[in-house]
């Protein structure tokens, strides 16, 4: 009945800055800061601004539709993605989603019926403290933990 959080789940105020409605396409890079919900198409990766904390949250709605990679700390999909999901910290996976693509996370949560088409990577500790951009760092993180293996 009551469910307790994971210690990396999402914030519990959530706030979208950003809204792109269904009626909208965007081609090319989307960088945001903050909350960005989408319930339009973007061509192109999404990415949360390197200055962006860990309660930056990409949401695609059941209408929204990616065909890039998505990197933020926070992302809950119950749309399309054709790309990667890279979360430094939480991924929701919704009863709708689809996502043709790998999902690199540190904690997930995923619904029946949710759908990934590639591999569901687990990241331990992703982002460091200091500088650097979030996507280069999980980038780093993936590398690494391929040559290990």
């Amino acid at each position: 009945m009551w469910r307790k959080r994971r210690k990396g789940g999402l914030p519990a105020e959530l706030q979208f800055d950003t809204l792109i409605s269904e009626k909208t396409q965007i081609e090319g890079l989307l960088e945001f800061s903050g909350g960005v919900h989408l319930d339009g198409k973007v061509i192109g990766n999404v990415s949360a601004l390197p200055t962006d904390n860990a309660s930056t949250l990409v949401r695609v709605s059941r209408q929204g539709e990616v065909r890039g990679n998505i990197y933020a700390p926070n992302v809950i999909i119950n749309g399309r993605v054709y790309g990667d999901v890279y979360a430094s910290n939480y991924v929701e996976l919704a009863e709708n989603a689809c996502i043709n693509g790998n999902v690199y996370y540190r904690f997930i949560e995923m619904a029946v019926g949710a759908e990934v088409n590639g591999s569901l990577v687990h990241q331990e500790e992703v982002v460091a403290e200091g500088g650097g951009d979030l996507k280069d760092r999980l980038i780093e993180t993936e590398s690494a933990s391929f040559t290990e293996a």
